[in-house]
């Protein structure tokens, strides 16, 4: 079989697994590899000492699976549409859409292992691939875009113009000899809204995060205390942010998810913030197995809450 046959009989399973995109990129270096580096250099990553681990194998697939030729990289749509906030009365927090329901990465992984078995059934020839979801040393985002997925908007996000910015990531590292997909061209024209709409200045300039004033960062990664004059401008969000991505005019039209597992669970997407501060180490493991929202402790989500309650306090007093 071709380099070409293969990776389009790839691309086929990718869709019958469920992705809603699929590409191929060389596991060489991606073009932007140069700008994580600095981005580092400039202490954006905030806490989050271990982006500055394994910098060499996040840069190149190569050296996460030796004999590296291709990164199949898909992508897998989680958008789904707002319920309406209860009308209860109880003061409500805020959950990022993507951990409304079962941990994506679970999710994703499953599906690549499927493709990877399918590979192994249907190609007469020996292989090595490892399945990568983000918690591998991979600049997803860089291969992602190489490979066709999408482009890097101004809000640091990979965003496909039809499917939106609504998708996780997943690759395939592979030692196959495959036909690549041509790099996606930049589309945000002249559009700062996202950078408009950032409530803590992370985005201080088009395509650069500040990932230590990010509410995503600051509600999942920052163990330590948030900073005071942050606090004001998290809103009630208490696991995530969607803000830069729901002002993005290629989110208007996303379509919807077809993905039974990220169908919502409680607490998502409005806990109540009382509830959520009464709970215990018992409650917060029952509540959220299964959720990407065990990637904050309980003594994290409950910080968050406290300063949700608060800015909730100061919107309705005069």
């Amino acid at each position: 079989m071709t380099a070409a046959r293969k990776s389009a009989w790839i691309k086929k399973i990718a869709r019958d697994a469920g992705f809603d995109g699929a590409g191929v990129a060389p596991a060489v270096r991606p073009g932007r590899a140069d700008h994580y580096r600095q981005w580092l250099a400039e202490g954006r990553a905030g806490r989050m000492d271990y982006l500055h681990r394994h910098v060499e194998h996040r840069t190149d697939a190569r050296l996460l699976l030796p004999g590296a030729r291709s990164v199949v990289v898909v992508s897998h749509n989680y958008h789904q549409p707002a319920p309406p906030e209860p009308a209860d009365g109880q003061p409500r927090g805020r959950i990022a859409m993507y951990a409304w329901g079962r941990d994506y990465h679970r999710v994703v992984k499953k599906k690549l292992h499927a493709m990877i078995g399918r590979m192994r059934e249907t190609l007469d020839e020996p292989f090595e691939a490892r399945a990568c979801v983000d918690t591998a040393p991979l600049l997803e985002r860089e291969f992602a875009t190489a490979a066709g997925i999408g482009w890097i908007g101004k809000n640091t996000m990979v965003i496909h113009r039809t499917l939106g910015s609504y998708f996780v990531l997943g690759e395939i590292v592979t030692t196959l000899d495959l036909e690549y997909d041509e790099p996606a061209n930049d589309r945000c024209g002249q559009c700062t809204r996202c950078v408009d709409a950032c409530p803590t200045g992370a985005l201080d300039r088009p395509y650069r995060m500040d990932a230590s004033r990010c509410i995503s960062y600051l509600t999942i990664e920052l163990r330590d205390e948030i900073s005071e004059a942050l606090k004001p401008h998290m809103s009630n969000w208490v696991y995530g942010c969607d803000i830069c991505q729901a002002v993005c005019p290629y989110n208007r039209k996303a379509p919807v998810t077809a993905e039974p597992d990220y169908a919502i669970r409680e607490p998502a997407p409005y806990p109540s913030l009382t509830d959520l501060l009464s709970w215990r180490q018992d409650d917060y493991r029952e509540k959220l197995t299964g959720s990407a929202m065990k990637r904050a402790t309980l003594a994290m989500l409950q910080r968050n809450a406290r300063v949700a309650l608060d800015n909730l306090h100061r919107r309705r007093t005069p």
